[in-house]
């Protein structure tokens, strides 16, 4: 059996640009993508701490060490520049590799520049 479980998340980080006329998608500035461990074209999670809107789209490539995070296409719809989000990526992970799974979690400053790398430590199964 596989679970679903978190794999990579950057933590409120602030949305620098909405792009409603574009293709869709969401820019990620290179070095939060690398940190976090998402690739380009990669399913994310958005979860808006401001509205609380939640979406799914997919990751691309921002401009490398600008801290961009451009919402864009039908999803600039849920978000505005300046607001706070979580961007989540998950993976399926057999269960026999459950209990050692570490997500890399992203922690940024005011400018989106990465401040601290975690990996989640897994806990106890009850």
């Amino acid at each position: 059996m596989f679970r679903s479980l978190l794999k990579s998340k950057i933590h409120r980080v602030a949305v620098t640009h909405c792009e409603l006329h574009y293709e869709g998608s969401c820019a990620i500035d290179e070095n939060l993508l690398e940190a976090a461990n998402i690739v380009e074209n990669e399913q994310i999670h958005i979860w808006n701490i401001n509205n609380g809107e939640r979406f799914t789209t997919y990751a691309i490539k921002g401009q490398r060490g600008t801290g961009m995070i451009s919402v864009n296409g039908s999803a600039a719809r849920r978000a505005a520049v300046g607001d706070l989000i979580i961007i989540a990526a998950f993976a399926q992970v057999h269960e026999d590799q459950v209990a050692t799974h570490k997500p890399q979690l992203v922690f940024v400053d005011e400018a989106n520049r990465q401040m601290e790398l975690r990996h989640k430590v897994p806990t106890q199964q009850l």
